[in-house]
């Protein structure tokens, strides 16, 4: 199991130990050390060069210069920087965040299961990150007729069932669902509609990357996003006029959607 280190950057020692203790209990993180202000902070990171930075953004002393800025201060000295997890007792900050390319955003206090959520993308994170070169190399497979590989896995197709009737979906070309009542409308890219008699949370169960919940309404398909408007909370569709609503419920959801489009082949201007 990899370890990851990490310090703790934070003005209030009782936040500090708070964090390390829920911290401890995860036999994948080993603390390095603690500091109060911005340029402890530095110098701690530029000594050790730890795995994970728990950042506070928001001090209670002003003096201490905690803000989103230690992270372009950090660009100075790394090529890469270590994964910055802001830990605040305020979520108006998290937008920012993402603009700064944060890899969390934890209130505080951290919860375990909050903290739990954040090793598993992070451990998602670093198998991607192995396995990237693999991806990136041609293979030819010559099969013989006849032959079916084993290992290479489907596309997910979607049966939906009703009274005799199978209707087989790619799900790569469904664009969201629609709650309605008891069943769900599914939307697909021709602009075609089915309706489902399952319920939209059971849709979500089931379902997973590139589909997230945004609204107690709908369950989109990342990959059909053109367009985020943050401040009216809506989603527009690719080649639709469709404007999807985002509730605050599920804005750590849109939130993640910005960040992973960050996360790739990606250019702002």
């Amino acid at each position: 199991m990899k370890k990851h280190s990490y310090i703790i950057i934070d003005d209030d020692a009782e936040s500090i130990l708070k964090t390390q203790t829920t911290a401890s209990g995860f036999s994948e993180l080993s603390f390095i050390g603690s500091a109060s202000n911005f340029q402890d902070g530095l110098n701690l990171v530029l000594e050790h060069k730890p795995n994970l930075i728990f950042l506070e953004i928001e001090p209670q002393n002003l003096s201490s210069h905690l803000s989103l800025t230690f992270i372009s201060e950090l660009h100075r000295f790394f090529q890469q920087i270590p994964k910055i997890i802001v830990t605040t007792k305020l979520k108006e900050k998290a937008f920012d965040a993402i603009q700064y390319g944060v890899f969390d955003y934890l209130l505080k206090p951290v919860a375990p299961n909050d903290l739990l959520k954040t090793i598993l993308k992070l451990n998602k994170a670093n198998l991607e990150t192995q396995i990237a070169p693999f991806r990136e190399e041609q293979v030819s497979v010559i099969v013989d007729a006849g032959t079916i590989p084993q290992n290479i896995q489907k596309p997910l197709t979607i049966c939906i069932k009703s009274y005799g009737d199978y209707r087989y979906l790619n799900a790569e070309d469904i664009c969201y669902f629609q709650a309605d009542n008891n069943s769900t409308d599914i939307y697909l890219n021709t602009g075609e509609m089915i309706t489902a008699f399952k319920t939209l949370k059971h849709f979500e169960s089931v379902l997973t990357y590139p589909f997230i919940r945004i609204h107690n309404s709908y369950v989109i398909n990342r990959n059909y996003i053109s367009r985020i408007h943050s401040g009216n909370s809506i989603c527009y569709i690719k080649n639709s006029t469709k404007k999807i609503p985002f509730s605050k419920t599920y804005r750590t959801n849109v939130e993640q959607i910005i960040a992973d489009f960050a996360a790739g082949n990606y250019l702002e201007v």
